[in-house]
């Protein structure tokens, strides 16, 4: 009861004009890049250590069915950023659209957009609008200049989607080198602790999306030492993973350090699945790239002390989607005129209430095609493609992918199946039917390209799936 109290006065305290700025709550949204939702302590995995994270996890609640926006970096963030479905973006992949081999695609992809349009309004202007000072730290990936899209401080983000070495010189023109050898993770938390420093008499929106764990895969050396014998994990990897937490404890210790703790919500979650080649995602098929479980259900955290119940968790299906609405409620804001936003508020959720529409429908589409990264491996339909062209939607417990290339419709019940191997379309045609429908109708709404036009270079062969 104490929080539902503490959230009610805080929002009419704000709505009244009566709660100076610098009482108003603080946003810390950290963004890890590639990290599975297999790869963390607090999901369950015993391979890769993560005290931090856990710890983080503990103090807040933590949600077992979260998804990213996108099975891959640009298009994820793009979502995250502005709140709204590439549908409206434009921005489906990173780079082209016409990934992989020319002679095995049979449809002219949808054209990418690379990045957000000017005139996107994101979530960081809309912080700026509520007078709250803005930074970023890390990858932007969206646009050249983050300073034009409502941040306030930039450190090391621009287009780049990976980093030149995660060892100084970074060769980044907005990331000034240190000495020879620093550790990239290490400097970008020391740069964020530094604008906690400079913002702390300020509400503030802190950006931080981390470049780890995305290749190219390069652990600090005395914690890849700790990983070279273990069989079960690749030793770069599971040592980028180390640093990643370690550095997530920093950030919180300056928070205690700096008295903002009680007034900060952090939430932490990742751009999309892990690559499987390196971390296999299991129970969940596949991983970063495939519109599978293993490739766009991610770990997700959420701490907001006096509102948040501590060690809680919540099953209800969510997405990076819905972190612009919720920003904006928990600072009693309201998106720009005009801005259409395609998420929900979590503020239900986190504050335990039940106004929530838990049986929505998620949805993504992917008018495009990714070329795979390790064959049979990366277990995606087929073994020449992470994605071919379709639209995937999740709602309750079933998920329902459609393939534009050949129409193919699968379903599957993920509290039974959570490897999705069986198809019950044929088996449950009156729901397969009623998903279909739901799918069909929102792309309709969104007016989601579905690309029809024939390749001409295609060589025609029978699509082998798993």
């Amino acid at each position: 009861m104490d929080r539902f109290i503490k959230l009610y006065a805080h929002f009419l305290l704000l709505t009244l004009g009566c709660l100076p700025m610098q009482g108003s709550l603080n946003v810390i949204y950290l963004n890890a890049d590639d990290l599975g939702v297999m790869d963390v302590g607090f999901m369950g995995s015993k391979l890769y250590h993560t005290p931090n994270l856990d710890h983080l996890a503990k103090e807040g609640m933590v949600f077992t069915d979260g998804y990213a926006p996108a099975a891959n970096c640009a298009p994820s963030r793009a979502a995250c950023i502005s709140g709204q479905w590439a549908s409206r973006t434009g921005v489906y992949t990173v780079g082209t659209s016409e990934r992989g081999n020319t002679r095995d695609r049979m449809l002219i992809p949808t054209p990418n957009r690379l990045h957000l349009k000017d005139e996107v309004i994101t979530i960081a202007e809309e912080f700026k609008k509520a007078g709250y000072r803005t930074a970023q730290v890390g990858k932007w990936h969206l646009g050249e200049d983050p300073t034009t899209q409502g941040v306030d401080i930039n450190v090391a983000g621009n287009t780049r989607g990976a980093p030149s070495s995660y060892f100084s010189p970074y060769k980044n023109p907005n990331l000034e080198d240190g000495p020879k050898g620093e550790y990239l993770t290490d400097r970008l938390t020391t740069e964020a602790i530094n604008i906690l420093r400079q913002f702390k008499e300020d509400p503030f929106f802190l950006y931080f999306p981390f470049y780890s764990i995305h290749t190219p895969l390069q652990g600090r050396k005395d914690l890849k030492k700790k990983y070279v014998n273990n069989p079960k994990v690749d030793a770069d990897y599971a040592a980028m993973v180390e640093c990643l937490d370690e550095n997530v404890g920093r950030l919180m210790g300056a928070l205690d350090e700096l008295g903002l703790r009680d007034n900060t919500l952090v939430l932490f979650s990742s751009d999309n699945g892990g690559i499987r080649k390196y971390s296999k995602q299991d129970p969940w098929r596949a991983g970063k790239g495939s519109y599978y479980e293993g490739g766009i259900r991610v770990p997700l955290t959420i701490r907001w002390p006096g509102v948040v119940e501590p060690g809680s968790t919540c099953s209800v299906p969510v997405s990076g989607l819905d972190f612009y609405p919720t920003f904006l409620e928990v600072i009693a804001a309201k998106p720009s005129e005009g801005k259409e936003v395609d998420g929900n508020s979590l503020v239900p959720l986190l504050s335990g209430k039940e106004e929530f529409p838990k049986d929505r429908c998620l949805y993504w589409h992917f008018p495009v095609y990714l070329q795979n990264y390790a064959g049979e491996e990366d277990q995606s339909r087929d073994a020449k493609f992470r994605t071919r062209p379709g639209t995937v939607l999740r709602k309750g417990k079933w998920k329902l992918h459609e393939y534009f290339e050949d129409g193919a419709l699968l379903l599957y019940d993920l509290e039974k199946d959570p490897g999705e191997t069986h198809n019950l379309a044929a088996e449950k045609p009156k729901k397969l039917q009623a998903l279909k429908a739901d799918m069909y109708t929102w792309r309709q709404r969104t007016d989601s390209p579905v690309p029809t036009k024939l390749n001409p270079k295609y060589v025609p062969q029978k699509i082998s799936t798993r």
